[in-house]
């Protein structure tokens, strides 16, 4: 089997909410680059690429990418590069990518998963057989607040716990005093049987605020402190003066970005994606790197559509140390039921049919490849509505 073409789609999904982040409080989500990859036996892959112009790398070390700069990359460079080769040659064509294209993992992601859905549709198995077997059914779901007033957050993550969600995910950073009193205030609406964890994505200034407020916050039991503030010494001071675990997100882009964790001390776990190393293919080395070093993650990601979750599904169920509750989207589609707030983030997606959720976790597909038939009529609607919004 040979790729013959690839063709990008930019889509725009209508969103639940507004949802941002410290790092992020500009951009919307839900306009992403959607990959379709021809082959001469008529299989096609599908990727996705969630890029987001303010995500990247501590201290410049990685830069944002968008969807225009994916289609760009995609179509002018990686497509040239991989034309010809079989898209179950995985390594040969990340060796061929990273020939012609430096950096840009979220581009190179969009290739890598289409080719492993490809593959996998070529055999007949599910990708998470072509990654090593299936260790767990599915990924819990950590549903995430973003950056809202404390009222609306409480009421919120009752919702999503009335609709089967056991963890709770804040996003912090940029009030000190609003962070401890959302900690305190979910611990008295929601209980001790509700985890939370909060998630600064490089908020705080200084390691001292930084230490302070989670001090704080874990007067009222809080199980993961992520990526508090920038850089991975950084992260090192925070991690001895504190009890909880800390966990690596923007300073966790790439194998050796595993080594250097470990060898500061820097956090006890990572936020894995498949999209942040370059694809599965990168991703499933840099877990494997990690769960050596005595390493555990969640499944991160940019908040998916249906192509993308799919694709976190089969990484987090392949790997042995992917155990904690982690963002994977509950995917909602026009006509079916389902949860409406517990890990719901968009209000349609491209994907035929959702995703199960099944208490508390959203269930990894088994079919062919990645398992999810792509609606072509509502990604070319949803194309359309990107285009209408001016991207």
């Amino acid at each position: 089997m040979q790729i013959t073409g690839v063709e990008v789609f930019l889509v725009a999904l209508p969103s639940r909410r507004e949802h941002t982040w410290a790092s992020k409080m500009e951009t919307p989500i839900g306009h992403h680059a959607i990959v379709r990859l021809d082959t001469d036996e008529g299989i096609s892959g599908w990727g996705e690429s969630p890029a987001i112009a303010t995500w990247g790398g501590a201290h410049g070390r990685q830069y944002g990418e968008t969807p225009l700069t994916v289609r760009h990359l995609v179509l002018d460079y990686l497509e040239p590069a991989i034309r010809g080769l079989d898209p179950a040659d995985v390594g040969l064509i990340h060796q061929r990518m990273d020939k012609v294209v430096k950096g840009n993992p979220y581009a190179k992601a969009a290739i890598d998963i289409a080719c492993h859905d490809a593959a996998g549709k070529a055999l007949g198995v599910p990708v998470w057989r072509l990654l090593g077997g299936k260790r767990r059914d599915g990924i819990e779901v950590a549903h995430s607040l973003g950056i809202m007033p404390v009222e609306q957050c409480v009421e919120e993550a009752a919702e999503a716990v009335a609709e089967g969600a056991k963890t709770i995910k804040c996003k912090t950073g940029l009030d000190p005093e609003r962070d401890v009193a959302l900690v305190r205030a979910l611990r008295e609406r929601l209980g001790d049987a509700v985890r939370i964890r909060v998630d600064g994505n490089e908020g705080y200034e200084t390691i001292q605020e930084a230490v302070s407020v989670t001090r704080e916050q874990e007067e009222w039991g809080i199980f993961l402190c992520e990526q508090p503030l920038a850089g991975a010494k950084a992260l090192a001071e925070v991690a001895q003066r504190i009890e909880t675990p800390v966990m690596a997100d923007e300073s966790a882009w790439t194998a050796l970005d595993i080594l250097e964790l470990s060898e500061l001390g820097a956090a006890q776990c990572f936020s894995c994606y498949v999209t942040k190393p370059g694809g599965l293919w990168r991703a499933r080395q840099q877990a494997e790197l990690a769960a050596a070093l005595g390493m555990y993650c969640d499944i991160g990601g940019s908040i998916e559509m249906g192509i993308g979750n799919a694709a976190n599904l089969h990484l987090g169920v392949s790997l042995e140390r992917a155990i904690l509750p982690s963002v994977c989207p509950v995917t909602r589609i026009e006509g079916f039921d389902g949860p409406r707030v517990a890990g719901v983030y968009y209000l349609d997606d491209i994907i035929a049919e959702p995703l199960r959720f099944v208490d508390g976790a959203v269930l990894c597909p088994d079919g062919p490849g990645l398992g999810v038939q792509v609606d072509e009529e509502k990604l070319r609607h949803y194309a359309q509505a990107e285009v209408a919004a001016g991207r």
